[in-house]
């Protein structure tokens, strides 16, 4: 039983004893109780000690008592035993009356606190009846939070499985190096058995028929682009970086254009190590701001476009001047006759194993690309080939040994998709893809010496790598 159902048993207990005693005591108390008076003939004679006298009485002729009246003593009422009980009596009962008040209302209170809690089991038995209710829906809400904490683990499985496959790549590793080395190990104690010289001189001796060799070999047939091999980056989207395909093997300069327009800045650096660390060792002003990115550096010289003509300009970096100009006939310029990349790239200069080329457009042509050879001292064209590729749907193009290679797009997903031989003059579509790696190329030329392309990636200044199909020359050869 709880605290309050005690306090309300414990008050009515204390009421019922409290009864019981008024209904016993009290009556014989105050002369109330079930005891009889004799009515026998014989008077009760009451003693005035008791505090009770005769008043008046009165006798038959007999001298027998007819009438005896008695009443209390007056001056002796106050002082009277049974009054004296009868208001100690009542004063008790007034007290009990009082403290039976003081119980009731506590059993009124402690009653309207039972019934509180009661009213507050009643909730808690109703919310433990929903509790069971919902058990299995919240094991259901469990079961599926632990089962989403499972699904994160879930992408960590391959992980730990690539880590089990990288434990045993390293392990082949380690058995690879141990054969390599065993075999590196013989390798140097063969050597040790030669003598220094003699394997200098056959070293000497394979140099020189290769040379020989190379010479024999034909311009070669594009047949294959890989890399890129990303140099720096630098600049805006927009530029061309080269270095010169005529220069001695010791002279490994390299020239900066930043932007396609607005511009007359030319940087130098004295190699491709000083080119990536930014060691910048000369600055040119031309005296001319150039329009496109399709400059190139031959033999000494820097070619461009003049901005905002048909101009070609030879400007050479020893002295510093402009060696030559001239106009190209009927080629269009500023943005007439552009690659689909725009930025004023309506003539292309370029340079192979064969000599200076200006690749553009004419109205004369319809918009198609013209292919003209220029002579190097004095811009003269020496020959010119008119192709049916629209100058406009070429992303960019170059030249190699004499044919030109056009890609479709300087976007993603750009090919090499068509070439024009000028040996022959005759045209085929390929199909020679590449790694745009940047998304966006605005420069993209060939060096004969270094057998690479060089292009401007969106900001990067990259280099590809091509294959070519050489032929052997015979003595028939011309």
């Amino acid at each position: 039983m709880s605290p309050p159902l005690l306090k309300l048993g414990a008050v009515l207990s204390t009421m019922a004893i409290i009864s019981n005693w008024m209904s016993q005591t009290l009556p014989s108390l105050v002369g109330l109780n079930t005891t009889r008076i004799s009515t026998s003939d014989t008077l009760t004679q009451i003693s005035p000690k008791e505090g009770w006298q005769v008043y008046s009485s009165a006798q038959d002729p007999d001298g027998r008592c007819i009438c005896t009246v008695v009443a209390p003593e007056q001056n002796l009422c106050s002082r009277d035993a049974k009054s004296r009980q009868l208001r100690q009596l009542l004063e008790k009962v007034q007290n009990m009356s009082q403290s039976i008040e003081v119980l009731n209302l506590r059993t009124q209170r402690d009653f309207q606190y039972v019934l509180k809690m009661e009213t507050q089991m009643k909730g808690l038995k109703a919310k433990f009846r929903q509790i069971e209710d919902d058990r299995k829906t919240l094991m259901t809400k469990h079961f599926q939070e632990l089962k989403e904490k499972m699904d994160e683990l879930l992408p960590l499985i391959p992980v730990l499985e690539q880590y089990k496959t990288d434990a045993k790549l390293i392990t082949q590793f380690k058995e690879e190096i141990r054969n390599l080395s065993t075999v590196l190990t013989g390798i140097q104690e063969e050597i040790g058995a030669y003598d220094y010289e003699e394997l200098h001189q056959r070293v000497i001796s394979l140099e020189t028929r290769l040379r020989d060799c190379m010479k024999k070999l034909t311009c070669g047939k594009l047949m294959k682009i890989t890399g890129p091999i990303t140099v720096k980056i630098s600049g805006t989207r927009f530029g061309a970086w080269m270095t010169d395909p005529l220069a001695s093997e010791k002279n490994n300069r390299v020239w900066y254009m930043d932007s396609y327009t607005n511009n007359k800045i030319v940087r130098e650096y004295k190699s491709i190590a000083d080119f990536v660390s930014g060691a910048e060792s000369r600055t040119y002003n031309l005296p001319f701001k150039w329009a496109g990115t399709n400059h190139v550096v031959y033999n000494g010289s820097l070619y461009f476009n003049k901005y905002q003509s048909n101009i070609i300009i030879k400007y050479s970096f020893d002295t510093g001047r402009v060696l030559a100009q001239r106009s190209l006939e009927y080629a269009g310029f500023h943005n007439v006759y552009p690659y689909t990349w725009g930025g004023f790239s309506d003539i292309d200069l370029m340079a192979d194993e064969i000599g200076l080329w200006a690749v553009y457009a004419t109205n004369q042509n319809a918009g198609n690309i013209v292919i003209s050879q220029l002579n190097q001292d004095t811009l003269e064209v020496l020959k010119s080939w008119s192709t049916g590729y629209p100058k406009r749907s070429a992303g960019e193009s170059f030249m190699i040994c004499g044919t030109l290679y056009v890609t479709n797009s300087h976007l993603t997903g750009a090919k090499v998709y068509y070439s024009y031989s000028t040996k022959t003059s005759t045209y085929e579509y390929t199909d020679i893809p590449f790694h745009n790696q940047y998304f966006h190329i605005s420069m993209l030329d060939y060096n004969a010496r270094d057998r690479a392309l060089y292009a401007w990636n969106n900001g990067h200044q990259v280099l590809f790598n091509v294959t070519l199909f050489h032929v052997i020359k015979t003595e028939d050869d011309t």
